[in-house]
């Protein structure tokens, strides 16, 4: 499988993050991309539009150029996140906070899976915004776990925070999980400090792929992101990485590595704690 990482600088404008959307699939498409990643917050960078944008049938037409683009490339595409005003059993989410949920369109255009963001970032940071709490807006997901066969590879999904709690991404190893994904909206203090080492913890101790698809540069005049987009093998080494620019990575992932290192040293193997 070769996958993409779509980084780039998405704002409350969604028809202009929807035309940056259409030409960076186009580019990775080009690029021989067997999946395309785009990062949380994709089509939408505003906390206190997401439910106006849930309820909005017009709006969520957005998701159907999505559906389009997947087909007409004959490409998946994953949706880092999205706005839903209903839960995994249908049920609408309550005080007018909505889920925020990571999509996979599959090349026919179908959503063919879901996993809606379980850890909210609530925390205060060193930065021009201050302090974040995403559950004013977001409701937080059910603890389930999401994993789905792309092209015979195993691919778990995550969202942004969920990257410091590493028992989610144990369950996704336990899973089978060859690769897990990380779309985010990363701070860009907080990536500094945090974003490389952690991507890497979470490949080296689950022995399995990491694509980390952040957003980057300036989304308001308080809001900025860390970018640094990377791809880390099983290994723990870095692959393929971006800078602090939008742009796009296009990269092979080798299974028999993974099987490799997980022959030769296989940690998974000896966990004595489930």
């Amino acid at each position: 499988m070769r996958i993409a990482g779509v980084q780039m600088t998405s704002t409350p404008d969604m028809m202009s993050n929807l035309n940056y959307v259409e030409n960076a699939v186009q580019r990775v498409a080009l690029q021989g991309a067997d999946l395309v990643v785009l990062p949380e917050n994709v089509l939408l960078f505003s906390g206190r539009q997401l439910k106006a944008v849930a309820d909005d049938e017009n709006k969520l037409a957005l998701l159907d150029r999505i559906s389009e683009l997947a087909q007409q490339y004959e490409l998946p595409i994953l949706v880092g996140s999205h706005p839903k005003s209903y839960r995994y059993d249908k049920t609408l989410v309550s005080n007018n906070r909505v889920r925020q949920s990571s999509l996979l369109f599959s090349a026919d255009g179908s959503e063919v899976a879901r996993y809606d963001k379980i850890h909210l970032f609530d925390a205060a940071v060193s930065d021009k915004a201050g302090e974040y709490k995403e559950s004013d807006y977001i409701e937080p997901g059910d603890l389930r776990t999401t994993v789905i066969d792309v092209k015979d590879v195993k691919v778990g999904l995550s969202i942004c925070y969920d990257i410091r709690f590493p028992e989610l991404f144990r369950q996704l190893s336990s899973k089978g999980a060859d690769i897990i994904i990380v779309p985010a909206a990363f701070t860009y203090q907080t990536g500094k400090a945090h974003w490389h080492a952690l991507l890497r913890a979470r490949a080296i101790e689950n022995q399995c792929y990491v694509l980390g698809v952040n957003q980057c540069g300036w989304h308001t005049d308080s809001r900025q992101t860390y970018g640094h987009t990377q791809l880390i093998d099983p290994w723990g080494e870095v692959l393929a990485e971006l800078g602090e620019s939008p742009g796009e990575i296009v990269e092979a992932l080798d299974l028999s590595v993974l099987r490799t290192v997980r022959e030769k040293m296989p940690c998974l193997s000896h966990r004595r704690f489930d």
